[in-house]
């Protein structure tokens, strides 16, 4: 496997992908930096999302099944 020479922020990949970047931000939680999803530290505390190549992929995978079945959204609220 290649080593990753670039991560896409966040709100590249909301574009990227059409989707609203809170929405995405809540459904990526899970993801580990394993599955491409990563934070960048970028000013003192603050550090956005960030997503590898493979991220990218796995997040449009997990964006299909949260689609097929938006009661998972409202299930993973209510854990909350």
């Amino acid at each position: 496997m290649a080593a990753t020479s670039h991560v896409f922020a966040i709100a590249h990949v909301a574009q990227m992908l059409g989707e609203d970047e809170d929405w995405l931000q809540d459904i990526s939680i899970e993801m580990d930096p394993e599955d491409g999803r990563i934070a960048v530290w970028v000013n003192g505390d603050e550090a956005i999302t960030a997503f590898t190549e493979r991220g990218v992929e796995n997040l449009a995978h997990i964006i299909k099944i949260y689609k097929a079945n938006p009661e998972l959204m409202a299930r993973s609220s209510k854990a909350d």
